[in-house]
């Protein structure tokens, strides 16, 4: 279990920030956005938590919470000395098994869905957003570094996690029924 016994500890107030192997990055580099976009993903889910989430969305979303840390950590050690922290298909094919069966209860799409409907599934639709966001970033990374030091698991998790909060936002809007759904062309004159 992590321990933190100091809040602060002014290392970073050069702008840089340390990783889990003990190497020192800029707050700016890309490794340090795609994980910090990981934790604000997190903080999110957070929120629709707060809002009052109910089972079984709720139960989804604290795991979905805690794999996140994992896939944060397995951003912030870079190569081989971080095996231990890696994501393994096992996470994804969790996030993939709840997508199947959720999904099928939902109303059939006929049309794209537009973020709205009930808070919670507005906040899950902006949740689903900066997953993305954070998988572009992975992605970034991953061609920066040649691919190496980027575990390839942890961007198919956040691809997946994105589907997954897409169709949680549907179930919150009542299997579908309650969703905003696009109409194309319908502002123009």
């Amino acid at each position: 279990m992590v321990r933190l016994n100091r809040i602060y500890t002014k290392t970073g107030d050069d702008g840089s920030t340390g990783l889990g192997d003990g190497t020192r990055l800029a707050k700016h580099h890309p490794r340090i956005a795609a994980y910090g976009t990981v934790d604000e993903l997190s903080s999110l889910i957070g929120l629709v938590l707060a809002h009052g989430a109910e089972e079984p969305l709720a139960g989804i979303l604290r795991k979905v919470q805690n794999d996140l840390f994992d896939v944060g950590a397995d951003l912030c050690v870079p190569g081989e000395g971080g095996e231990k922290l890696r994501i393994q298909p096992v996470y994804t094919a969790r996030l993939e098994g709840w997508i199947d069966e959720l999904n099928e209860n939902l109303a059939p799409l006929t049309s794209f869905v537009l973020a709205g409907g009930k808070p919670i599934a507005a906040w899950l639709h902006l949740a689903r957003t900066t997953c993305r966001r954070a998988e572009r970033h992975v992605s970034a990374l991953r061609a920066e570094e040649g691919g190496e030091s980027v575990n390839p698991e942890a961007l198919r998790y956040l691809n997946r996690l994105s589907d997954l909060l897409f169709v949680l936002a549907r179930v919150a809007n009542d299997n579908g029924k309650g969703d905003v759904l696009w109409r194309p062309g319908e502002t123009q004159a």
